[in-house]
């Protein structure tokens, strides 16, 4: 049962930075290879000015990458917390020997407040997509630094 929680929520994520991979980030890369190109047609300049120059030309997909990741590890962190919680409070209320039947109960109350966690976690991620894509989408100014 649990599994099949963290599939659905690595399915629902990869989804999500697969659609911002392929409207934001590879635009960016393309944009920073044909960057990078232009500095390596300089043949005047040193070799550190070029590295400099490419260095300039990756900063941008860098800057969200790491905003993207970010945001993704703010999401899974939430939901391990959720989880968490969800297990303290069993541990918190379960007898120091519980019979097989106390460890069921305790198990299927553990299984339900965890699924209502992925639940809450899925429910979010269109609200935080729309965020990313709007701030993907103004520019590598407009991301903020992490």
């Amino acid at each position: 049962m649990i599994n099949a929680q963290r599939q659905r929520v690595e399915q629902e994520l990869t989804t999500l930075v697969d659609n911002l991979d392929k409207s934001y980030l590879r635009r960016m890369q393309s944009d920073m290879h044909q960057c990078a190109s232009k500095c390596c047609e300089d043949t005047q300049s040193s070799m550190d000015t070029i590295q400099r120059c490419i260095e300039r030309c990756s900063q941008p997909v860098n800057k969200a990458q790491r905003y993207v990741q970010s945001e993704l590890e703010r999401v899974q962190g939430r939901l391990q917390r959720c989880v968490m919680d969800c297990n303290d409070n069993i541990k918190d209320r379960m007898p120091t020997n519980p019979s097989e039947t106390e460890v069921a109960k305790f198990t299927t109350e553990f299984e339900r407040c965890a699924i209502k966690c992925v639940d809450g976690t899925v429910e979010t991620l269109p609200s935080l997509f729309k965020t990313m894509k709007s701030v993907l989408g103004k520019g590598p100014q407009a991301i903020p630094d992490v």
